[in-house]
């Protein structure tokens, strides 16, 4: 029931339980003085989401997990299991290396023109019928092909292609992703209709 959790972290808390098994929800915040020992399965899971800050929301998720353990004079440790063990986001996490994980992200999106050396566009439209949403996302690719050869700021175009969360609310979702110096230049004085557009997304999932 909608209160399940609540009762579960109370029963924690109040040692009528010693081991609590959940998801990334048990590290947002939670005091719990008498936790001596944290275990993470699969640390390098979020990295493979198709986000350019998925390193920087795994090292977050990472150091925020690990600081449920040893908050009292007990003392505590944390584990990491892990098949990428010298990912450089799990590697700072496990030694709270915050300026290290932050020189080597920076690195990272500079090499691949990611934020913040570029800005990013993106583009979203959804269907109840899966193919009028490719074959939309596929006539919109063809337009901005076409505005983009017109242009003197070089912009990339990344799609269109299914959204990670490729359907929602029984809708399907398709994006594209545009990528440069300033791409809202393509959108200005143009109808874009049913797409949803957002600039600089927090998000690309």
């Amino acid at each position: 029931n909608k209160n399940a959790h609540e009762q579960i972290l109370s029963m924690f808390t109040n040692q009528a339980a010693d081991i609590l098994i959940g998801t990334q929800m048990l590290a947002k915040g939670l005091d719990l003085p008498l936790v001596t020992l944290v275990g993470v399965i699969l640390a390098e899971v979020g990295l493979t989401l198709p986000d350019y800050r998925a390193s920087e929301r795994t090292f977050q998720l990472l150091t925020q997990v690990a600081g449920r353990a040893g908050r009292s004079p007990l003392g505590g440790k944390v584990v990491f299991h892990t098949y990428d063990p010298e990912n450089y986001a799990i590697l700072n996490a496990a030694r709270h290396d915050y300026l290290g994980f932050y020189s080597q992200e920076l690195a990272q999106r500079k090499l691949l023109s990611n934020p913040p050396y570029s800005r990013l566009i993106r583009l979203e439209y959804s269907h109840y019928d899966s193919r009028k949403a490719e074959e939309a996302s596929q006539v919109m690719a063809d337009q901005l092909r076409t505005w983009i050869s017109n242009l003197q700021n070089r912009i990339d175009m990344i799609g269109p292609a299914p959204c990670f969360f490729s359907k929602v609310a029984g809708r399907y979702r398709w994006h594209i992703i545009l990528r440069g110096t300033d791409p809202r230049e393509i959108l200005r004085n143009r109808n874009f209709n049913d797409w949803n557009i957002e600039v600089d997304p927090s998000s690309l999932l």
